[in-house]
């Protein structure tokens, strides 16, 4: 590999608010620390939660560089690596952690996994923080089984796309909600058996869950939109069922009544990803998991677009349009 250089481009943010605050600037690399790897970034993902720190939704010191994962090269080792975790220079690796928005980010080793043979750089960074968000929505929020029918909303976005691909390949039945007839398609491709344009006027969602589902609501309700979807998703629930609100795309949910959920026995969760992923054997397992799956599944990998890096500001408008299908990528 080449010599790692002394400064790299980055985009940082010094205060909260609009596109604005993204700065494109030169910044040094980081050394890594003892337990840390170097990484040389190939593939960037944009993710909402990108979004969320640049707004202030969620606070963090500043000034801050954005960026929770992003594909690459392992550039430089920290003296004290564990060796039981076979990284060398030159590995394919792909990761989740702060300040991927640059061309080099030093990563805690045990956060990184090797990329195998048979998924591209691209494609292991597209599916690894969303692909493994849907993944454990599936596996830990809600158990889903075969058979059962299940709401998935925005269902040709970045984790909505990744839920229909797995609840197929798990036998479960998916209604997906999109915004506009341009996207029912592509749901109907991911995997959704059933799909309503989610606009006043052209769909009726909760109608749709109970002609599929003989009046009984669906087993769990997997909501990435959160303050304006969240009350119908707890009408659309079935008894003893689990609405996962996970994102919030339309902003945060407002406090409810926790008696509202006796009426059927309901479960709310508003799980984040990293508290799945807390150990490196949850890491190593869901990855694996992940990556079988795509090979042998032949998971479809959208990609909304690859920006470069200094129109991170353009990425982040095209993010929060809500119009976009797929992952949004950034390239140094």
């Amino acid at each position: 590999m080449a010599p790692v250089p002394k400064m790299m481009k980055a985009v940082q943010i010094e205060k909260t608010g609009g596109t604005e605050v993204l700065q494109y600037k030169d910044l040094p690399v980081p050394a890594p620390k003892d337990n840390e790897l170097l990484i040389s970034n190939e593939f960037i993902g944009v993710n909402y939660i990108d979004t969320y720190f640049r707004t202030g939704l969620y606070p963090n010191p500043k000034p801050m560089i954005l960026g929770r994962e992003a594909s690459g090269t392992v550039a430089a080792l920290g003296s004290q690596v564990p060796k039981t975790l076979g990284f060398a220079i030159g590995d394919r690796v792909v990761y989740m952690g702060p300040s991927a928005y640059a061309q080099y980010t030093a990563c805690p080793a045990e956060r990184v996994m090797k990329i195998p043979e048979g998924v591209t750089s691209s494609d292991a960074c597209v599916a690894f923080l969303q692909g493994l968000t849907a993944l454990t929505l599936v596996e830990e929020t809600h158990k889903v089984q075969s058979g059962d029918w299940i709401l998935v909303l925005a269902a040709t976005g970045g984790v909505g796309g990744w839920l229909c691909q797995i609840l197929r390949a798990k036998g479960a039945k998916t209604i997906g909600t999109v915004g506009s007839e341009g996207k029912v398609d592509i749901a109907k491709e991911q995997g959704a058996d059933v799909v309503v344009i989610d606009r006043p006027g052209q769909g009726d969602v909760l109608k749709t869950v109970k002609e599929c589902t003989d009046g009984q609501g669906v087993a769990a309700v997997f909501d990435g939109v959160g303050k304006d979807t969240f009350e119908r998703s707890l009408e659309c629930v079935a008894r003893k069922g689990t609405v996962a609100s996970f994102g919030n795309a339309s902003g945060a949910v407002e406090p409810f009544l926790i008696s509202k959920l006796s009426a059927k026995n309901a479960k709310v969760a508003r799980p984040t990803l990293f508290n799945y992923l807390f150990t490196r054997e949850e890491l190593e397992h869901y990855s694996a998991k992940l990556f079988k799956m795509m090979i042998i599944e032949k998971f479809s990998v959208r990609i909304h677009d690859t920006y470069p890096l200094e129109d991170v500001a353009r990425a982040h408008a095209d993010i929060e349009s809500r119009k976009t299908m797929g992952k949004l990528l950034l390239k140094p």
